[in-house]
This record gives C-alpha cells, sequence and structure tokens, in this order.
C-alpha cells in the first residue's frame, strides 16, 4: 500500500517567504477555504490560503516562534496560537489582524502546545523550557495546574 501511495503522490505547492528555519506548522479549514499557518526562526507567523497559493497574512513578533496551532476554541473564527521563545503564548485573529490574548506564566520559552480534544478546544497545554507544563482555561485565561 505504501508504494501504491509514493508511487502516486506528487507535490503540490511550495509555500515560500520565511527567511530561517521553519519549525512548525498546521493546518485547518474555515468558511469552506483550507489554510496553513507557520512559525519559524525568523520571528514571523505566516497563513497561506491553500487554494489561492498565497500568503495572506504575516504576523512579525519579536522572538523566534516554536509551535503554531489553529484555536479549536475559537474554531470558525479564524484565531492562531503560537508560541515563543519569549515565554509568551499568543491568540491572533489572522483575519482582523489583531491580538485577542496572551498567555505568559512560563518562565522560559515555549516550545509546545496542544489543544484538549473535548470541550471545543477550552483547555491548552503548554511545556516549556523551564521543565514545567501548564494547563490553561481559553475562556477565562487562567494557568489551571
Amino acid at each position: 500500500m505504501f508504494d501504491t501511495f509514493r508511487s502516486s503522490s506528487k507535490l503540490i505547492n511550495t509555500f515560500t517567504g520565511h527567511t530561517d528555519t521553519v519549525w512548525t506548522i498546521d493546518y485547518s479549514t474555515f468558511d469552506d477555504s483550507q489554510f496553513i499557518c507557520s512559525g519559524s526562526n525568523d520571528k514571523t507567523v505566516r497563513v497561506w490560503d491553500v487554494y489561492n497559493n498565497k500568503q495572506i497574512q504575516l504576523l512579525n513578533g519579536n522572538s523566534h516562534v516554536r509551535y503554531v496551532k489553529f484555536s479549536l476554541y475559537h474554531y470558525h473564527q479564524n484565531v492562531i496560537c503560537f508560541a515563543s521563545n519569549d515565554k509568551n503564548i499568543r491568540f491572533w485573529d489572522f483575519k482582523r489582524n489583531k491580538k485577542i490574548q496572551i498567555f505568559n506564566r512560563h518562565a522560559s520559552g515555549v516550545c509546545g502546545i496542544e489543544f484538549s480534544p473535548f470541550n471545543g478546544g477550552r483547555y491548552l497545554c503548554s511545556g516549556s523550557f523551564d521543565k514545567t507544563i501548564h494547563l490553561w482555561d481559553v475562556e477565562t485565561s487562567k494557568s489551571l495546574h
């Protein structure tokens, strides 16, 4: 089966624009469109429209972006959650190009995030170089544990 997949698979598109290592990507659909978001050592988060093969949004940050995820909690609202070396987790509405909220209880860079697969993604786990894991309530912006 793998040989069949390998022989029939082909490169569909290459998105270019980052100027340094791309650490993280995520894929989602909103409003009958497909999007990819990416985070890089170039301190940017980019959103790409898959159907139109183009970058539709660029956020310049102040630190290396380690992890990006489309927010399950804000589904259908075009929101990305991203973590970076500056110890923060940010929620960004890429359709309106505005910050929604910031979580900032880690003592070192945040290197991973994951939304809960239950309660509509209301809970977010984050892991950090500070050797801690935080469990956040996205609705109240509080660190629970």
